[in-house]
């Protein structure tokens, strides 16, 4: 509850600036959900809204711009799917829930974009490593048209908040 009471208070002004820091401490999943939906509100009302946070999926269920602090220098800043792609040495991770990885991954074995290809610890798991994540989905794409193989799950483990900011930091 004191977290819902701040954050009337911070609002109850009709403020142009809202600063939060960490703003769904101690929230239950349904405080959370809502306090989120209102974040967004105010910031679809042109509002700006600037929350601290190290629980970085809260911060991605709030906002897809970020800046990525640590020890005081900012890593990196923008939207998170345009950070990830600027590291271009760390190749995207993707996994593939499939009925025959295998065969999934012979057509994928010789793309030049494919910079690794291994098998999940189950028998319906395929995980591509590639530095172009755009054309191994395009490829994805033709293959599922294609048919032979049906694709049940993707993920991505390394496309999130979290994994940049890991890997920024030498995690």
């Amino acid at each position: 509850m004191r977290q819902r009471i701040r954050f009337a208070q911070a609002i109850a002004h009709d403020p142009e600036i809202i600063i939060l820091d960490e703003p769904l401490s101690g929230l239950d999943p349904l405080g959370k959900r809502k306090l989120i939906h209102l974040v967004k509100q105010y910031r679809d009302q042109g509002r700006t809204i600037l929350v601290s946070s190290h629980v970085l999926p809260e911060i991605e269920a709030m906002t897809s711009r970020i800046i990525l602090i640590h020890q005081g220098k900012i890593l990196a800043q923008g939207d998170i799917h345009y950070i990830r792609d600027l590291i271009e040495t760390h190749p995207h991770i993707i996994s593939l829930r499939c009925d025959d990885p295998r065969a999934l991954a012979a057509r994928f074995v010789k793309e030049p974009y494919v910079q690794n290809l291994s098998f999940g610890a189950d028998a319906e798991g395929l995980v591509v490593e590639t530095h172009n994540r755009d054309a191994f989905f395009g490829r994805l794409n033709a293959v599922i048209l294609e048919g032979g193989v049906r694709i049940d799950e993707i993920t991505s483990p390394d496309d999130n908040l979290q994994a940049v900011f890991d890997y920024l930091v030498g995690k």
